[in-house]
């Protein structure tokens, strides 16, 4: 057995990023995830010109999946869709609200075909409500949410975007796991559901713990949270650290590691709460001291008072960090119409049941053929599916 998800199909009709990281994650859990894509395939296969149909984005993406090519617009391509509903036990769709209604396959119309299937929508802001119409990417999240507010210049006050995709990559977690919960109901009642996630609902849940916390209690009010106005990077005199004091012991090491005991007993930092409410003064007098310090040196002096520190690794030293190297977290396979292409391996390990390596993303209708043999058409009936279009196939030519 190979992944605690072997035996379980997916059928994946997902594009770009949220919905189709979601599924990779079930198909290196060793889930059967079949990509249904249009004949012109996921839109995120050609945003790299030197390798087409093979953009780093999608293979991270659609990594160990299979790929069937379908004309959804066409009565015989749905019929092929209702093989293969009739064969999941999971099917997921990032449509936009109501499309996949309108194409004939909303969760009801499933349910009355397979009621043990898990059905999962995946959505910007939600199926209903004054937004739900809008399109949406990452940045219109980020913006929706708070997440840019928090990261706000503190002294001009401009809302900042983090530089990287964060809703989108935390719905998938999110889908993902709200899938395996959904799949472990059905063992128990053996009826599937629907189960929908939003990309606003998932950056509320992510950002409530810390993020939204001046507005946690209610009888405090609402009152305008200030931003942070450090963003705990210190530069010392030959490179850039960070490190945590948040406890009485870390705040001691701190400051004998700087050589600043006399910042120990002094009543602007002398608790948890003097320490907060005084943290702007506490992080000057501590970027004065760590300026003057070479960083190994440094980051040793932390080490020896137990003060969680690191440094900020480039993007380039993270592939050699030697904690990376020995979690063997980064792999190298043979990606097809690319070459050698470094994947993050999955990050859960499995002690009985071990996820999948990262494997290879399919071409465009590589397993079409495969697929349709799988749910019942015999030769005669994947030819005229071939001769009338409705699916490709790069060796059915």
């Amino acid at each position: 057995m190979t992944g605690p998800l072997e035996g379980i199909r997916v059928i994946d009709l997902c594009s770009v990023v949220s919905g189709p990281a979601a599924m990779v994650q079930l198909a290196d859990q060793g889930a059967d995830v079949i990509k249904v894509e249009s004949l012109d395939g996921d839109i995120t296969r050609r945003s790299r010109a030197e390798s087409p149909g093979f953009s780093p984005g999608f293979v991270t993406c659609n990594r160990g999946k299979r790929s069937i090519a379908l004309d959804l617009k066409s009565e015989s391509g749905k019929a092929v869709l209702w093989r293969l509903i009739e064969s999941a036990d999971v099917l997921a769709q990032n449509y936009r609200p109501g499309a996949m209604d309108r194409l004939g396959f909303g969760y009801e119309s499933v349910r009355a075909r397979n009621s043990r299937v898990v059905y999962l929508s995946i959505s910007g802001v939600g199926a209903t409500g004054p937004y739900s119409e809008k399109r949406v990417y990452d940045p219109i999240i980020q913006a929706l949410s708070g997440l840019a507010d928090i990261q706000s210049d503190p002294l001009s006050g401009r809302p900042k975007m983090i530089r990287t995709i964060v809703a989108d990559k935390t719905t998938a977690i999110y889908a993902a796991q709200a899938v395996t919960a959904a799949l472990v109901a059905r063992g128990r009642t053996g009826v599937g559901q629907h189960v929908e996630v939003s990309m606003l609902d998932v950056m509320l849940s992510y950002l409530w713990p810390e993020g939204m916390a001046p507005f946690a209690v209610v009888a405090d009010g609402t009152t305008e949270a200030r931003a942070s106005i450090h963003d705990m990077i210190f530069e010392t005199s030959d490179g850039f650290l960070t490190f945590g004091a948040v406890s009485d012991q870390e705040w001691r090491g701190l400051c004998e590691a700087l050589d600043r005991p006399d910042l120990i007993e002094d009543p602007r930092f002398a608790t948890p709460a003097a320490r907060s409410k005084n943290r702007q003064e506490r992080m000057e007098v501590v970027e004065l001291a760590i300026g003057q310090r070479k960083r190994d040196e440094l980051i040793s002096a932390l080490e020896a008072n137990d003060v969680p520190c690191m440094p900020v690794l480039r993007r380039t030293e993270v592939l050699n960090d030697p904690q990376v190297q020995h979690n063997q977290a980064i792999k190298t396979i043979n990606q097809q119409g690319v070459g050698p292409i470094r994947q993050a391996r999955p990050a859960a390990r499995f002690g009985a049941t071990p996820a999948h390596d990262p494997r290879v993303a399919p071409s465009l209708g590589e397993h079409t053929l495969a697929i349709l043999n799988e749910v019942g058409f015999d030769t005669e009936g994947i030819q005229r599916l071939l001769d009338s279009k409705v699916v490709y196939a790069p060796d059915g030519e």
